[in-house]
């Protein structure tokens, strides 16, 4: 396999692994965990990481610069953490040499992968990363999906090449608010004021340049427990789309699978995530392996 390098230069690195990026959308570390997913598990030892970033397209950027939720260590300069972090994707991609500079200048994951020969491939739940977004770079195919919580029509996409490896990225919305199932009606949808349909429907709540102001309540307990247990009940399903993937992937594909951040039930009094500096927030799941 050939490398194109930046400056004219060739060289031989060989990539022997397909790679999948999962990202459950908005999903809590204590949420996964409560979930007791089973065969997400059998990837590894599930790992409590912190979010670069508190709403999902800034945290997706993090991630496509190659950058997985950190551990937060202690006694250790960033750089050594930071170089420690890009090395581990010799063992994602099965390759070797390959080290922070081997994503230089561009920094961005998939651009490094088409690089070395990857099909790069996203499908993504959530309309702050529409293909009209600068995180559509490096990308063979970028869609977003006709629905916002349907892992298993991503599946249904998904190829892996028999002459090259792939790399796909998946932002599944399950695990996002309303913590809806596919199967489930949206009439059965929770419908909070000021947050359902918040990305199409955020203008209309200004009038004559001025924000309206609403009556709705701040939610209960009972209701943003509510909230919390369909993110549980999210994750235990995706547990079996996961293992369809299982099926689906060849032997020789390394999966990734973490949150692009967490989420407030009502912690402190908050709901949700994004403008919100919270332990709760920056909190998610971390679980990587090889399929055998």
């Amino acid at each position: 396999m050939t490398v194109r390098c930046d400056n004219g230069a060739t060289k031989k690195r060989q990539a022997r692994n397909n790679y999948v990026l999962i990202v459950f959308d908005s999903c809590r570390y204590d949420s996964f965990v409560q979930a007791h997913p089973k065969t997400i598990r059998k990837l590894g030892a599930v790992e409590r990481r912190w979010a670069y970033a508190s709403w999902t397209a800034p945290s997706h950027f993090n991630l496509l610069m190659g950058l997985m939720p950190h551990s937060s260590p202690k006694h250790v300069y960033a750089s050594e953490y930071y170089q420690r972090d890009f090395l581990k994707f010799n063992e994602r991609l099965g390759a070797g040499g390959i080290e922070f500079k081997s994503f230089a200048p561009r920094l961005y994951l998939p651009v490094l992968l088409r690089n070395l020969g990857y099909r790069t491939h996203a499908r993504v739940s959530l309309p702050v990363l529409n293909p009209a977004t600068p995180l559509n770079t490096g990308f063979d195919s970028y869609r977003l999906m006709e629905r916002h919580n349907d892992m298993r029509a991503m599946l249904r996409e998904m190829t892996f090449a028999g002459d090259g490896p792939s790399f796909h990225l998946l932002n599944v919305g399950e695990t996002h608010y309303p913590y809806a199932l596919p199967d489930e009606s949206p009439d059965e949808w929770p419908r909070i004021s000021g947050v359902h349909g918040v990305f199409k429907h955020l203008d209309q709540h200004v009038v004559g340049g001025k924000l309206r102001r609403t009556k709705a309540k701040m939610f209960d307990k009972r209701k943003l427990e509510t909230l919390r247990q369909r993110q549980i009940g999210a994750v235990k399903y995706l547990d079996t789309v996961v293992e369809e993937l299982f099926d689906l992937a060849p032997k020789n594909t390394y999966v990734t699978i973490t949150s692009d951040h967490g989420e407030l039930f009502g912690e402190d009094g908050y709901f949700g995530h994004g403008p919100i500096l919270h332990e709760k927030v920056l909190e998610v799941p971390f679980i990587e392996g090889q399929l055998r």
